[in-house]
C-alpha cells in the first residue's frame, strides 16, 4: 500500500517544483535550455535534454553540462532562499549518463542574507551583449565574483598582457567556425523562427552591428536590433573557468561556478558575458590551457565589466513554459 502523503511531504514537493521554476531563468548555451528535471519524493532529479543538444557546436556535451549546472545551481539558491537544506549528488547513476544530478532535501534551514540577495537577483540576470562602459570593475567586486565562482570550480583572472592571446585564439575560433556551414545552419535555428517555442535567441538582445572591440563576441551570423553605441571593452575584464579534468561532473560544476559568479555579479550592477567559440574549437582550446599555465581544463572563458545603461525597450531573452512536475518513482525511457 502506498503510504499517505502528509503537509511534509506536500511542502518539500512544492518547494522542489518551484525551485525547478526558477531554475528555468538559469543561461545556457544559446538558451537551448537543454535540461529536463523530474520530481521523486523529496528530491529532484535533473537530466541532460539531448533533443536541444548542439549537435555540431557541442558534440561532446560540454556547454549543455555546463548549461545544467547553471540551472542546479539556480534551483539550490532558490531552496536555500526558501528555507531548506540540500544534498547535491552529481552524475549518481553510472547506468543513466543524461542522469546530471539529483537534489535532495535534508530538511529545513535557516535562510541567509546572502541567499535571499542571490534568489533575488534570478530574475534579473541577463546576457548584455554590448560592450561594457568605460567605468573600471572595483576590485572588491571582482574579488567577490571570483570567490563566488571559486566556491564550485577555477576561476583564472587574465592578466592585461594575456588579454592580446585570448583575443587572437576568439579570432581563430570565429575563422573556423565561419568555414563550417553547418555551425551557420545551426545558429540560423537557434536566432531563428525554427527554434522552439520559449527557446533561441530574439534579434533584440542581437547587437545591430560589430563592436570594434579587442575580444570579439560570437559571430551570429546576423545582426540584430540592440544599439551598440560606439563603447570598446578597455575597462573589460576577462577570466577563463575551469575544472581539474575535462569530464562530465567538471562541466557541471563549472556551470554552478557560472550561475554563483554571474548571480554575485547581477546584484553588484556588473555584467557578464560568456564566450564559448573559443572553446569548441581544439586548436583555440589548447590556447586557453596554455594560458592556464598547468592549472586546470578550461570550460567557459567570461567577460565582466560594469554594464552600460541600457536602452528604451530593452528585452529579455524567452523562457520555456513551465509544466507541472509529475511525482513518479519510475525511471523514464
Amino acid at each position: 500500500m502506498k503510504p499517505a502523503t502528509t503537509m511534509a511531504d506536500r511542502r518539500i514537493g512544492d518547494a522542489l517544483t518551484g525551485a525547478a521554476a526558477i531554475a528555468g531563468r538559469a543561461p545556457s548555451i544559446l538558451n537551448t535550455q537543454p535540461w529536463r528535471w523530474r520530481l521523486e519524493p523529496g528530491r529532484l532529479e535533473l537530466f541532460a535534454e539531448r533533443s536541444r543538444q548542439l549537435p555540431v557546436t557541442d558534440p561532446e556535451g560540454r556547454l549543455l553540462t555546463i548549461s545544467c549546472g547553471a540551472a542546479l545551481h539556480h534551483a539550490r539558491t532558490a531552496l536555500a532562499a526558501a528555507g531548506w537544506s540540500v544534498h547535491v549528488a552529481r552524475r549518481p547513476d553510472p547506468d543513466q549518463p543524461d542522469l546530471l544530478a539529483t537534489l535532495t532535501i535534508t530538511g529545513p534551514a535557516s535562510v541567509s542574507e546572502a541567499a535571499t540577495r542571490l534568489a533575488g537577483a534570478i530574475p534579473l540576470r541577463h546576457t548584455d551583449r554590448r560592450p561594457v562602459s568605460e567605468a573600471p570593475l572595483p576590485d572588491a567586486h571582482l574579488n567577490a565574483i571570483a570567490a563566488a565562482a571559486r566556491a564550485h570550480a577555477g576561476l583564472q583572472v587574465l592578466t592585461h598582457g594575456q588579454v592580446p592571446d585570448l583575443a587572437a585564439a576568439v579570432h581563430r575560433a570565429a575563422a573556423v567556425r565561419a568555414d563550417d556551414p553547418r555551425v551557420g545552419a545551426e545558429l540560423a535555428y537557434w536566432t531563428g523562427t525554427p527554434a522552439p517555442t520559449g527557446t533561441g535567441i530574439p534579434t533584440g538582445v542581437l547587437p545591430d552591428s560589430s563592436a570594434q572591440t579587442t575580444v570579439p563576441g560570437r559571430d551570429f551570423g546576423r545582426t540584430g536590433t540592440l544599439p551598440i553605441g560606439s563603447g570598446h571593452d578597455r575597462a573589460a575584464v576577462y577570466a577563463l573557468l575551469f575544472g581539474t579534468a575535462d569530464d562530465p561532473v567538471s562541466w557541471l560544476r563549472s556551470g554552478e561556478a557560472l550561475s554563483a559568479a554571474w548571480l554575485t555579479a547581477t546584484t553588484l550592477g556588473v555584467s557578464v558575458v560568456p564566450l564559448s567559440d573559443v572553446v569548441e574549437v581544439t586548436y583555440t582550446w589548447q590556447t586557453l590551457r596554455h594560458l592556464l599555465a598547468g592549472l586546470g581544463c578550461p570550460h567557459l572563458v567570461l567577460r565582466l565589466g560594469i554594464a552600460d545603461t541600457e536602452p528604451a525597450g530593452y528585452v529579455r531573452t524567452p523562457r520555456l513554459a513551465t509544466t507541472p512536475l509529475e511525482a513518479s518513482t519510475e525511471r523514464p525511457t
